[in-house]
């Protein structure tokens, strides 16, 4: 009966929908927060611009969608993420708050309107080219800088992406998002079902290794490095395997020479088509000597041998620009 089932699926979708706004209604106050608009649905939920009410500051809430509603918050989640509230530097978000009632969960961070997908998009649409080779140098330093001020602390993010990348009024680079994977697990699907983007994840996870390191973080921003030059992502697959051959395809059909230990991983299979590496420098054209050579290291298969943040900032191509050691101060009176 394919039209009974059609007009059952609809009953239900909108059954669905009238619930959820019935919940949004009722989430308009969650403590001492009163929820502006719906801005966004991420990856692990949907995402409101709110106002502190004490304040009247502006904040960004996070309601974290959690897979068993029913049995409450974990408590592995609520220890990591009490540890996130440490985070104060210039290049991360600042996680202000955390609200927890019943079985819902807000995450409440500094606002900021701009992400660098939507920076990119404007600047490409404008000028049809990438962001200017100075600027990419800025904006990858900064984000260099915030990566490693997490690594330090043993933090990865696992899904550095230029939509997870925030700009401010003074066109400083903050990563959001830190922590969260290892608080709540990445989700195949976003909260709307759309999924989740594998543009930027490191080989290494999509062969199924079950241990991986800081370098997963290090990949991504090769990924981001590339795509600011060229407006293009590097690789744009649209499924784990289109993915891992996008990369092959690119930096030739890995073997053990190149990645001692891929023949081991899960996922590797002896049958996978042998490609040829590519030239890097055909395809992020304008990229200097020292630039490509960086982009090489970031994106080397060997998670062991990929470079790690505190060495890239010490690479060749950010001579000459100022390292911001200091970190934010506490925000008093908050």
């Amino acid at each position: 009966m394919p039209a009974e089932d059609d007009t059952r699926e609809r009953r239900e979708a909108e059954r669905r929908r009238l619930e959820e706004r019935r919940r949004e209604e009722e989430d308009k106050e969650t403590g001492p927060y009163q929820k502006l608009e719906k801005i966004g649905e991420g990856t692990y939920g949907v995402v409101y611009k709110a106002t502190h009410r004490p304040t009247g500051r502006v904040v960004a809430m996070k309601k974290i969608r959690l897979e068993n509603e029913d049995e409450g918050v974990p408590s592995t989640a609520i220890r990591e993420i009490s540890l996130l509230k440490e985070l104060k530097h210039n290049h991360v978000v600042q996680l202000l708050d955390v609200v927890h009632e019943e079985s819902k969960l807000f995450l409440v961070f500094e606002f900021l309107e701009l992400d660098l997908k939507k920076y990119m998009d404007t600047h490409t649409k404008a000028q049809n080219t990438g962001l200017p080779l100075q600027q990419v140098k800025e904006y990858l330093h900064q984000l260099i800088q915030g990566v490693e001020f997490c690594h330090q602390r043993r933090i990865l993010h696992r899904d550095l992406k230029p939509q997870n990348l925030l700009i401010d009024e003074h066109r400083n680079l903050k990563l959001a998002d830190f922590g969260l994977a290892r608080a709540f697990g990445i989700p195949l699907r976003t909260y709307t079902h759309e999924v989740i983007t594998l543009w930027y994840r490191a080989p290494e996870i999509l062969m199924g290794s079950r241990h991986y390191s800081t370098a997963v973080d290090m990949w991504s921003i090769g990924c981001i490095f590339a795509e600011m030059i060229t407006k293009r992502p590097l690789f744009p697959g649209d499924s784990e395997i289109d993915e891992m051959f996008k990369i092959f395809k690119i930096l030739g059909t890995p073997n053990e020479t190149v990645w001692p230990g891929v023949s081991a991983l899960k996922d590797w299979n002896p049958e996978f088509p042998k490609w040829q590496r590519k030239d890097l420098r055909t395809l992020v054209p304008g990229l200097d000597d020292e630039g490509l050579d960086l982009l090489e290291q970031l994106i080397d298969y060997n998670p062991a041998r990929r470079i790690s943040a505190k060495r890239a900032l010490l690479h060749p191509y950010f001579d000459g620009m100022a390292h911001s050691t200091h970190h934010r101060m506490d925000m008093r009176g908050y």
